[in-house]
């Protein structure tokens, strides 16, 4: 390390502590655009035997409990270095020199299970629905999906994952680590839209050495300093693939492309299914050639822009158009039927009583005009043509067992038929 190197990060030691409470906003915006620290502070971090790495860990962690949230981002910068320097020297099994990294990464975990008031946090995930379009998919290219009774029971509903409670850490061991790495990672993901491009480099080289130290695959790399084999979880291996999938689109794409497919190396020798998944998926998804670099112009994912028309097809199958469809088949002969038959025979009219009021009894006499009726209506039946033979004919006539029904319920109820 240069000593010009030592000089920019102690003066930014320094800084810190005498800065009045005034003016911290106004310098926490300004820690961004200072190149030359943030390359210093890099390589305090990746040199283990430095004396300056535990008090940049410490001021790093003091930025980061201090509540203004670009001090926060700014710890956040340097987090994807500081999981990489932690895990080689784990894997080397010099623990010593790694007692301050594992202080802050510990620190920062604390601070980010809970919340203001000291309560344990529970996050919450919405996992998008394949009916609805999201910045991942467009429900046109999945093609018509089936309406069945169970996909409209499911329709708008959104499924919430939670994570936690998480517990305090006192300290790091084999067994937790990688599940306080996941955690932080997590966060780091969540403010990848103000990382600079260097941390986004820096997420992309970490990832790729993680996943082939101690493997053939670390020859043609050509990585050195860490020559065994450093575990994974897939939970840890599916928060890095987040933050790939991001650099891809923000002018990282050579980096990216090598991470992933060092990944999904590493997946493929472990069995992870999670990873397997998450990799091919993005790498189906990806386009064929290279994304332009865009680190200075705005940061988007390309996406299909759904139409404001519907797309619900109009032969879609729902009960309503199956119920629709049946009553228009049943109606249709009749209505055509119907105009015709009101245009050329008049339905009788049936009453319980005559003209002048009068009431007839059960007699022969009801029993002979029963009779005449039947007869009149045979005889139209008989006049009637058939419009299978003859379009321009009077059509059959449909509802005679109904007017026959009829004229007997009057008759059987003391009536006279009238016509």
């Amino acid at each position: 390390m240069l000593a010009v190197d030592t000089g920019v990060v102690e003066e930014w030691l320094s800084e810190f502590k005498t800065l009045p409470e005034a003016s911290i906003s106004s310098y926490a915006a300004s820690l961004k655009d200072k190149t030359a620290l943030i390359s210093s502070l890099y390589k305090v971090i990746q040199d283990p035997q430095s004396e300056l790495l535990e008090p940049v860990c410490h001021q790093l962690f003091e930025f980061y409990r201090s509540g203004e949230e670009q001090l926060l981002r700014f710890t956040l910068h340097f987090l994807p270095e500081l999981m990489w320097c932690y895990l080689a020297v784990s894997a080397s099994r010099d623990l010593q020199s790694s007692g301050c990294i594992e202080a802050l990464l510990r620190g920062v975990y604390n601070l980010e299970i809970v919340d203001k008031e000291g309560h344990n946090k529970v996050l919450s995930f919405t996992i998008p629905s394949l009916s609805k379009p999201s910045v991942y998919h467009e429900p046109s290219s999945f093609g018509s999906i089936a309406l069945t009774e169970g996909a409209l029971s499911q329709h708008g509903l959104s499924r919430v994952v939670y994570s936690g409670p998480h517990p305090q850490r006192e300290m790091l061991t084999a067994q937790n680590r990688f599940e306080v790495l996941t955690f932080l990672l997590l966060c780091y993901n969540a403010a990848l839209s103000y990382m600079p491009a260097v941390s986004l480099q820096s997420l992309c080289q970490i990832c790729s050495r993680i996943c082939v130290c101690g493997y053939p695959r670390q020859q043609v790399r050509k990585y050195k300093g860490v020559n065994s084999r450093i575990p994974v979880s897939s939970e840890f291996m599916v928060q890095m693939l987040t933050g790939i999938y991001y650099a891809f689109y923000n002018g990282e794409w050579d980096l990216a492309r090598k991470a992933m497919d060092d990944i999904l190396y590493r997946a493929q020798l472990e069995l992870y299914p999670e990873p397997l998944l998450v990799a091919n998926a993005i790498k189906a998804s990806l386009p064929q050639g290279a994304m332009k670099s865009n680190k200075e112009g705005t940061r988007c994912i390309q996406v299909e822009i759904t139409p404001t028309s519907s797309r619900i097809s109009r032969n879609a199958v729902t009960s309503m158009s199956i119920r629709g469809h049946r009553w228009k088949r049943h109606e249709q002969p009749e209505n055509g039927n119907d105009a015709t038959e009101l245009g050329n025979f008049i339905i009788p009219e049936i009453s319980v009583t005559s003209v002048a009021g009068e009431r007839t009894g059960n007699g022969e006499k009801s029993r002979a005009l029963a009779e005449n009726d039947v007869q009149h209506l045979q005889g139209v039946q008989e006049t009637a043509t058939d419009p299978r033979t003859d379009s321009k004919g009077m059509p059959e006539i449909r509802r005679q067992k109904s007017v026959r029904k009829m004229m007997e319920d009057g008759i059987n109820s003391s009536g006279r038929v009238q016509f």
